[in-house]
């Protein structure tokens, strides 16, 4: 058996805390983490450390915290740790050629599609909401690109039609840390097969932003149900009842797209019962089942009419 790796573990999130346990579940040696600084959270803006960070500590491993990696200073103390491979998972920091030049084997990343498709910082998020009927985690060799290195390893997955990003980013993390044990047993062995990456294949996922959320009725009941599954649960999707009040959005969680043409202008509700709130689209009909009123918590929508019927009166046209 190869020897284990000496390993530098970099990422924030969630997501990057399950894989930095599958390395730890490993039998190669996690010699140092990197996260990003402690951030302002919660109601009292405490200042609070990653997952990552907390899952370091609990197994004491020393952890490094630098706002960039773009310095001497921290490059040297990266250098000094010797690493023979440095795993980048979710980290939001760029790493520049003098660190992925540092460790022996280089840098892996473990992104969340199936590359080139959906290059960049939201990858599982675009998957959900332009309808892909599959997604992945591609395991690659670092370079100085936006995830435009080297593939060495990719596992697929469905999405269903029911989906979130949420369902798909827990999946993705269960499937991610076995794929990315395996590919460093292939980098320790050498038999690792590096796989360009089809340049003229490649989308980009841009991050997401709030006002990206909001529903626009024109567009197809299909289309807006992939939108609020793909900001399900960050940013969430939204829609105004009244364009006078800009500052009161009510947010949608959960609708159902359904197969009908009403005949009705793009907006219009034309159903309201304990099934849900039907809205005309541009071509269907979007059900609405789980709404948050600005100022309240999500609420089933039977809830919501048993209280505030007026606000969803069949006839009204929403903007």
């Amino acid at each position: 058996m190869s020897k284990a790796l000496r390993i530098v573990f970099a990422g924030t999130p969630e997501f990057a805390a399950i894989h930095l346990q599958a390395l730890l579940d490993s039998r190669h040696e996690v010699i140092a983490v990197y996260t990003q600084p402690d951030r302002p959270a919660g109601r009292g803006r405490k200042l609070t450390p990653s997952p990552v960070k907390e899952l370091a500590l609990e197994h004491n491993l020393p952890v490094y915290q630098p706002k960039s990696l773009r310095n001497e200073e921290a490059q040297q103390e990266l250098a000094a740790l010797k690493p023979d491979l440095m795993v980048v998972v979710a980290y939001g920091l760029l790493l520049p050629k003098e660190v992925l030049d540092t460790p022996v084997h280089g840098c892996i990343n473990v992104h969340g599609s199936i590359l080139p498709r959906w290059r960049g910082a939201a990858p599982i998020q675009r998957a959900v909401g332009c309808g892909d009927k599959e997604s992945g985690v591609t395991i690659m060799q670092m370079d100085e690109g936006l995830d435009t290195g080297d593939m060495l390893l990719k596992v697929t997955c469905p999405i269903n039609a029911t989906d979130t990003s949420q369902d798909l980013y827990d999946r993705l993390a269960v499937m991610g840390g076995p794929a990315l044990v395996e590919t460093i047993e292939m980098i320790a062995d050498g038999t690792v097969q590096p796989e360009k990456q089809d340049n003229s294949l490649a989308t980009y996922a841009h991050k997401m932003t709030k006002e990206e959320g909001r529903v626009d009725w024109s567009q197809p009941a299909s289309q807006l149900d992939c939108q609020i599954r793909c900001f399900n649960p960050w940013p969430v999707a939204w829609m105004l009842q009244d364009e006078n009040a800009p500052d009161k959005p009510t947010r949608i969680w959960e609708a159902e797209p359904i197969a009908e043409n009403t005949g009705k202008a793009p907006g219009t509700i034309v159903k309201a019962d304990k099934q849900g709130i039907d809205i005309a689209c541009g071509e269907g009909v979007l059900r609405l089942k789980k709404l948050q009123l600005a100022g309240s918590k999500a609420m089933g929508t039977q809830d919501i009419l048993n209280s505030r019927k007026e606000m969803f009166a069949v006839g009204v046209v929403l903007p």
